[in-house]
């Protein structure tokens, strides 16, 4: 029987080197993981913690959390060559194109060295007419990086940030050690699918990864898709995580869902906040508004989807609420803004470390003209280098809420 990184009867042999180490994928070996669960084929990192998750049975959540946008193995090792076997589940849409495979990017000392993706894996089929799913099983593959420096270096491989990945085994051509943490700051931010990289081109360019790479800070990407809903459980899994600096990103899933109104917005807010202040009582804590959306800006929830161009692969949505529901407390990303702006204005007078950016600053009316959302919510790979430039110039730069302080 093959190993799952031999080569098919009759193919090619992949390359390969003299004499593979294999090391166990421990938790001392990742970053940005909150969790480790142990499956049947290896161990599938988490970005909640098991408390969170047997607190909501939404399938939404599960798929974001479990997607490790921001997760890496790191390591240091002289190898010349490294494997690592995996299961993916990647998702795809009845009726439209496969989606592009998710990518691997390999960081030696901080650069990018390269970028691969594995084949196999399980396919979640989505139904967007339907709403019903169904998981579709293949194969583990491999992603292998060969010809590396022959030296002692520190090695990164940031997980796709939109493929569930199941890591079954590692294996390098020299031993490998867990790389003790370093100096730089820990930066903890939660979000939206935005956050969470939605269309970005690979785990290293979501604006969060850009923003921290720029920033110089180690980041724990909490971004989910479709899920920052100011969940209890959420603020408690910022509330119980180390961070130098955090950072919450709300609004356009509150639009999507149509989930509450501006009564229930505004405690929940304040409860949020709340919550992740009983953990980092003086760290600072950014509060970001949402980016430009114009199909949102004053039109209410929910989100739907438009079928018009799917043949195409072009998934599009739609705003499918009412502008006169407004009155009614519906909220709409100009109401969220107002509000945001006004409950961290009425904090910060009691908590110096609390600060407020406006989401307009890092993609505004003029930028949308310019980099428009290609399906009405999300925004592509040029548009998250924007945003990861611009929130590493307005948060980390002199000034910002993420400034470095003297000494």
């Amino acid at each position: 029987m093959n190993r799952p990184h031999d080569p098919a009867p009759g193919a090619s042999p992949a390359p390969r080197a003299t004499d593979w180490i294999g090391t166990p994928v421990t938790a001392d070996l990742l970053r940005g993981a909150l969790d480790l669960e142990r499956t049947e084929h290896g161990v599938l990192p988490h970005r909640l913690p098991a408390r969170a998750r047997a607190q909501c049975a939404d399938g939404q959540l599960a798929m974001a959390e479990a997607q490790p946008s921001g997760v890496r193995l790191v390591f240091r090792t002289r190898a010349a060559a490294i494997e690592l076997d995996t299961l993916r589940t990647k998702m795809a849409y009845q009726g439209a194109p496969p989606r592009p495979d998710g990518v691997y990017d390999l960081l030696v000392d901080g650069s990018l060295a390269g970028q691969a993706s594995v084949t196999g894996g399980n396919v979640l089929m989505v139904d967007m007419t339907t709403g019903t799913a169904e998981t579709r099983p293949g194969p583990v593959g491999t992603v292998r990086f060969t010809g590396l420096p022959d030296r002692v270096k520190d090695v990164e491989i940031w997980l796709p940030h939109n493929e569930i990945t199941q890591l079954v085994a590692l294996r390098t051509d020299a031993p490998v050690e867990a790389v003790p943490p370093g100096g730089r700051r820990v930066w903890l931010h939660h979000g939206s699918s935005i956050s969470h990289g939605s269309d970005a081109a690979s785990p290293t360019t979501t604006w969060p990864a850009l923003a921290a790479s720029l920033g110089d800070a180690e980041l724990i990407n909490l971004g989910l898709g479709g899920s920052a809903l100011l969940d209890p459980f959420t603020a408690r899994a910022l509330r119980d995580t180390p961070a130098d600096l955090a950072s919450v990103k709300i609004g356009i899933n509150l639009v999507n869902t149509d989930l509450m109104r501006l009564r229930a917005f505004s405690p929940a807010v304040h409860g949020f906040l709340d919550t992740v202040r009983e953990g980092h009582p003086t760290t600072p804590l950014l509060v970001v508004s949402p980016i430009h959306c114009p199909i949102h800006e004053d039109t209410p929830g929910p989100s739907a989807p438009d079928f018009s161009n799917l043949g195409a692969g072009k998934l599009q949505f739609r705003a499918a609420g009412d502008p006169a529901e407004r009155a009614a407390g519906k909220l709409t990303l100009g109401v969220i803004r107002e509000e945001l702006s006004r409950i961290v204005k009425q904090r910060a007078a009691d908590d110096p470390h609390l600060h407020y950016l406006d989401g307009l600053g890092l993609y505004g009316e003029a930028d949308f003209a310019e980099l428009p959302l290609p399906d009405q919510l999300h925004p592509d790979a040029a548009t998250h280098r924007r945003i990861g430039a611009r929130f590493a110039e307005l948060a980390f730069g002199t000034g910002g809420a993420f400034a470095a302080r003297p000494a």
